[in-house]
Formats: C-alpha cells, structure tokens, sequence
C-alpha cells in the first residue's frame, strides 16, 4: 500500500498544487473561505490537479484562475499528506505539492473564479507575516510561516 496508505482507506485520493504566492514586500497572498458547515478560514491559493494534469501545470492554472496571473511555479519546494473535508463536503487524502511564487505585482484578479470560489472564497488579501500568527481566524497551512522562512531562498 502505498499513495499515502491508500487515501488512508476510504478517503479520496486528491493531488493538489498549493501556492506560496509572496510579493515584493514579502507578504503572502491568502483567501478567506466563508463555508456553510464551518468556521471561515483563510488558505493559500491553489486546487487539485485536474484528471492526467502534472503538479506544476495545475499551479501554473490554478495560479491563473484564482489571481490572474500568470507565472512558472519553478520546482516543487515541499509535499505533503493532509487529511480534511472539502468545501463539497469529500472526506480526502490530499497529496500537496507545494510551489513558491514570487511576483513584483500585487493586483489580483478574481474574474477566473468557479461558482463555488465566488461564494465561498469571499475576500483575499497579502498579510504581513507578522499579522499570520495572531490572526484570529485559522490560517492553512498551520505552519506557513516556517513554510516561508524555509523558501525565502527559492
């Protein structure tokens, strides 16, 4: 068994491309999610890989559809196995590869947005790490900002 023990048996398998998308003043652009069934949260931009689509070609899309921008994700600087509920209410196993964007722009473009992201991906913004750690909503990843001192160099 392996593809991190079979979706952790029964959980849908879910290849993802998650972005850190940092700016020129080093802040890092995050979305707030607005569920039905939870708490809003905030995440880095990024989706599941579409059926037959690499990692880099899904951030370089989902990069493009959630901001607008077009960019290389350059290599993978981190993967990941996470467990959680999607926003559809799907019990998955996500294989994360994660990739470090950064951009001299800080306009976004949410024009690209699915149905489901114009209502629940309800506002964005670039935080300033130090407004990441006393936020008072949860942040995904948890550990982002280790994520970032980590690939400050990428």
């Amino acid at each position: 068994m392996t593809d991190a023990a079979t979706a952790r048996i029964g959980r849908t398998l879910r290849p993802a491309a998650r972005i850190l998308l940092v700016d020129r003043e080093s802040r890092v652009l995050l979305f707030r999610f607005t569920p039905d069934d939870r708490a809003p949260f905030w995440c880095t931009p990024g989706g599941a890989c579409d059926p037959g689509e690499s990692f880099p070609d899904a951030a370089r899309r989902e990069l493009f559809e959630e901001t607008g921008i077009r960019a290389d994700p350059g290599p993978e600087v981190a993967q990941r196995w996470v467990d959680f509920l999607t926003i559809e209410r799907v019990e998955v196993t996500a294989d994360e590869r994660w990739f470090r964007i950064n951009v001299d722009a800080d306009a976004v473009d949410t024009s690209g947005h699915t149905d489901l992201e114009r209502r629940v991906m309800t506002q964005w913004r670039w935080f300033r790490r130090d407004e990441i750690a006393g936020w008072p909503e949860t942040i995904f990843p948890d550990d982002l900002l280790l994520m970032l001192e980590a690939t400050d160099d990428a």
